[in-house]
């Protein structure tokens, strides 16, 4: 059932790509990532508001931002109280290591950060690399401040002189071997949070609580054969924030981003009526049950608020559900070439030839054949590829938001995303053609143009 079409020029895709890599770069962190959407939603003439204030019923480009999570829609002219929502999902965060209490320790004369693991990385990958720390700090008086580092640790691996079996079984104790290294000198004398306050301005006595976890400080790279290919940390899960961004950019009137991705995006302008919504929530790594994860209320409460906004009846919003739908957005594998036994042996999706369906029989992933149907037109509108992706039955896979927004609120989904090479690694791999791919297909989603639900 693969849909092949022409993909785009390689001017657009370099375009694309050189935002994308800007994107990351700036997003070494959900907080940063979620600050960064906001940022590009205010120069795409979007407002911001606040949880707390009465909304504005009329026709408009909104977005709320909760911690490390944004939702952003556009409510265009004509939308009533049962107007359906178009909704990609995606997360902010990604695996890594999380600062603890007390941060600053040391042992035989080296200065280092006392860290957690964040989720499920892939640890190896984090060893010898230059490390940033990058979040947000909480002073006394409750104002978060955004921090970062750039390269400032490092987690050493042990010398092979010292290891002879270390090529043969590496074996990480996360307490002892996982604990990165800062600086030398005197433990009495060093203050980790000091040293963070003030690359934010603030006194390390101000800082009353902090949000601070791991990125790798590389900037993004292409490289190999005709620089086809792209590697960046947190690919998993930005790709996704990323692209409904630049959909939803365009679905809310920006030129310029539209162009970017090729214009295959829809104006937003012409044909039934629908509200286009990007949610970004947080903690996905983690099970995602916060208050701004996909578990939490957040997209639930916003979308109950801006039904309320039209005059809408707890029956009236409930049929705008029956009739809406959720792409859930994130990374998914490539078939890997020293390990292809580890794929599905009839589906093996290479890097390159458009993003994923992910389907499992078990409902891990959400899709089920209305919600490949809606794939498969929402690509062919948008001239793209794209390919299934199955787990070997040995292999069991993880999971998405995609179920779990399912469950909460009974809107229809399906799992979506683009291959990767090393996901959860600190580096993560892709090709160039299936970021700007999965762009567009999720642009033909939010244009008022594609499929309806009662058309599948």
């Amino acid at each position: 059932m693969t849909y092949t079409a022409p993909r785009g020029t390689a001017a657009s895709t370099t375009a694309y790509i050189d935002d994308f890599a800007r994107f990351i770069a700036a997003s070494p962190s959900s907080y940063h990532a979620a600050a960064e959407a906001a940022r590009r939603l205010d120069e795409g003439g979007f407002t911001r508001l606040s949880e707390s204030d009465e909304w504005p019923a009329a026709p408009g480009r909104r977005y709320v931002v909760r911690d490390g999570a944004v939702i952003a829609w556009v409510q265009p002219d004509g939308a009533g109280p049962t107007t359906p929502f178009r909704i990609l999902g995606a997360h902010t965060d990604s695996p890594g290591f999380k600062l603890k209490p007390k941060p600053t320790i040391g042992s035989h004369g080296w200065l280092q950060a006392g860290v957690e693991v964040y989720g499920g990385p892939l640890l190896n990958s984090w060893l010898d690399r230059e490390l940033e720390f990058a979040g947000r700090l909480v002073t006394r008086d409750g104002t978060e401040h955004l921090v970062r580092t750039g390269p400032f640790l490092r987690i050493p691996q042990l010398a092979i002189h010292l290891d002879r079996d270390a090529n043969t079984g590496l074996t990480l104790d996360r307490q002892r071997h996982l604990t990165p290294v800062f600086g030398v000198g005197d433990l009495a004398q060093a203050d980790l949070i000091g040293h963070l306050a003030g690359l934010a301005g603030l006194a390390g006595a101000d800082v009353a609580g902090y949000d601070l976890l791991t990125a790798d400080s590389q900037a993004p790279a292409r490289f190999g054969l005709d620089d086809a290919l792209f590697a960046a940390g947190r690919m998993d899960n930005l790709s996704s924030v990323h692209a409904g961004l630049v959909a939803l950019l365009a679905a809310g009137g920006s030129g310029q981003i539209a162009g970017q991705i090729g214009g295959q995006v829809g104006s937003g302008q012409v044909g039934s009526v629908q509200i286009s919504v990007l949610a970004a929530f947080d903690h996905e790594e983690l099970g995602s049950e916060t208050r701004s994860g996909a578990s939490g209320p957040l997209l639930g409460d916003i979308l109950t608020r801006i039904g309320a906004g039209l005059g809408a009846s707890v029956s009236q919003r409930l049929r705008a559900y029956a009739d809406s739908w959720c792409v859930s957005a994130d990374a998914g594998h490539s078939v890997h070439p020293n390990y292809p036994e580890r794929h599905d042996p009839a589906n093996t999706p290479l890097a390159g030839s458009g993003p994923l369906l992910k389907i499992n029989a078990t409902q891990r992933y959400a899709t089920d054949a209305a919600g490949a149907a809606l794939w498969a037109r929402s690509c062919a509108a948008a001239g793209v590829e794209y390919q299934e992706f199955v787990s070997n039955n040995t292999v069991p896979c993880g999971s998405t938001i995609g179920p779990l927004t399912a469950t909460r609120l009974g809107i229809r989904t399906v799992d979506v995303g683009i291959p990767l090479l090393s996901m959860h690694s600190a580096r993560e791999l892709c090709h160039v053609n299936d970021p700007i791919a999965l762009a567009r297909a999720i642009g033909a989603f939010f244009a008022p143009t594609a499929p309806a639900a009662a058309s599948l």
